[in-house]
């Protein structure tokens, strides 16, 4: 399978990496910073699946350009929220498939299902206040994390009505933790997910290139997993 990168920072290059073990060719790469074709570039005729890493300014740019030219989609840049309307449109007109997901470690979209159960049993709990915490790296731009609220969006899905508190942190090297907490009169429970290195995204995107390819529609990491 031909697959374009788009953005070539450290999860890009960690995919190229990787991309052999998933029976992937790396046919091209789309980096602004690097100079070089962007991805209206006749070059990427033939690709099967754009995997993107880039920034939330340029995801609607690169997204309806890639939907035009028929090419799908894995979509791992976070901060895009206010633009999901056009970019939905863009993916619907185009017929093209589109797997955009705040975070693709397998482990996470376990996680959401594990917190979105326990925030359902602690809804009619009405002495338990609920919390979510997230730590990242000092370089990472949005706070909070997409997948911090992704977790909210879970916990509020599943019945719990009310207020929680989404905190972060930014500092040193740390590739990704979250914890979510309910916390009553006299005790506390805690659920943490706590990413190592940076390799379970990068695989989980592979993972959905390859699901992906010749699909249509909007899709996340739940259809990819299969988890409902």
């Amino acid at each position: 399978m031909r697959i374009l990168l788009v953005g070539h920072g450290k999860m890009g290059r960690m995919v190229e990496t990787l991309a052999p073990e998933y029976g992937c060719t790396v046919a091209g790469v789309v980096d602004p910073l690097a100079g070089g074709e962007g991805v209206e570039s006749d070059r990427w005729d033939g690709i099967d699946v754009a995997i993107d890493f880039s920034t939330a300014g340029a995801v609607l740019g690169n997204v309806s350009a890639l939907a035009r030219r028929g090419i799908n989609i894995v979509l791992g840049t976070t901060g895009w929220s206010s633009d999901e309307a056009a970019l939905r449109r863009a993916v619907a007109e185009s017929g093209v498939g589109i797997v955009a997901a705040p975070n693709f470690s397998t482990g996470v979209v376990l996680f959401e299902a594990i917190v979105a159960h326990a925030a359902g049993l602690f809804a009619a709990r009405e002495d338990f206040g609920a919390f979510v915490h997230e730590t990242h790296h000092a370089a990472k731009l949005d706070a909070p994390s997409g997948t911090a609220r992704l977790l909210e969006q879970a916990m509020v899905a599943a019945g719990f009505a009310r207020p929680i508190d989404v905190a972060s942190t930014r500092v040193g090297f740390v590739p990704g933790t979250h914890t979510v907490g309910f916390d009553g009169p006299a005790e506390t429970i805690t659920l943490t997910h706590a990413a190592r290195d940076r390799t379970a995204f990068a695989r989980g995107a592979l993972s959905a290139a390859q699901w992906v390819a010749g699909k249509r529609g909007w899709f996340t990491m739940k259809d990819v997993l299969g988890v409902r």
